[in-house]
């Protein structure tokens, strides 16, 4: 397992993927868990989250600023900051900034996935505009991510 001071990724430019509103960064790459783990940090743009989607990993989100609304399996409900939500692995979600202003989260992924090549290439991919959802599913593959639907709206 190679071993990356904590000071060099905190230092890494955030991986913007600007038509989800997302501005990311990966705080522990798998490599460092010996893919037990990754986490990232996330901020959301007001009235922006990913697609509904589903892949095998658990999440387990921590707000640490701002109000959530989150869909898992069909059921929706808000956390705010200080709440934590796990969505297990095979789980159909997204969520939504409700609030005026980014809010931000720490994302734990397990076991861990390549979340620097997953969210650069989605900002690639993404450019210009949310691509059809057999484009999105053709990229998302590689990683073990289905893409259901479109982000979530109020």
């Amino acid at each position: 397992m190679a071993f990356h001071p904590w000071h060099s990724l905190a230092e890494e430019p955030p991986i913007l993927v600007p038509e989800i509103g997302l501005s990311l960064r990966v705080r522990l790459p798998p490599e460092m868990s010996g893919g037990v783990l990754t986490v990232i940090d996330t901020e959301n743009a007001p009235g922006h989250g990913p697609p509904l989607h589903r892949h095998g990993e658990t999440e387990v989100f921590r707000v640490l600023q701002g109000r959530y609304l989150f869909e898992v399996d069909g059921r929706r409900f808000e956390a705010g900051a200080g709440d934590v939500v796990c969505i297990p692995g095979g789980a159909a979600h997204a969520f939504l900034n409700l609030t005026d202003a980014p809010a931000r989260q720490t994302i734990q992924i397990l076991p861990g996935m390549d979340a620097l090549g997953f969210f650069t290439g989605m900002g690639a991919l993404m450019r210009g505009g949310i691509p059809a959802r057999d484009v999105l599913n053709s990229f998302g593959a590689r990683w073990g991510v289905e893409f259901l639907g479109p982000p979530l709206r109020r």
